[in-house]
């Protein structure tokens, strides 16, 4: 984990090379207070994912409990009677 002091950020090149080395978020602080975080797109773009999976899944467990399943041969019986496969 970096952590560097918000003044750092004038030297973007350096704060980019962190980044990229870290493989994930610099934390910036502000008179020793956490304030921002900088981050690689890349590694933004994996973390979003993540979450959005894991979104999914609990959308997924959430319908299991309350009942909302279909049992996979009526899915196969529905889908062969409206495209005939």
């Amino acid at each position: 984990m970096t952590i560097i002091p918000i003044r750092d950020l004038k030297d973007t090149v350096e704060v980019e090379r962190r980044c990229m080395e870290e493989n994930g978020p610099v934390f910036v602080t502000k008179n020793g207070y956490g304030k921002l975080v900088v981050m690689d797109i890349e590694y933004f773009e994996r973390t979003m994912g993540k979450l959005y999976e894991a979104k999914k899944v609990e959308e997924g467990l959430s319908d299991l409990k309350a009942g909302k399943i279909v049992n996979g041969d009526e899915v196969k019986r529905r889908l062969s009677e409206k495209y005939g496969l």
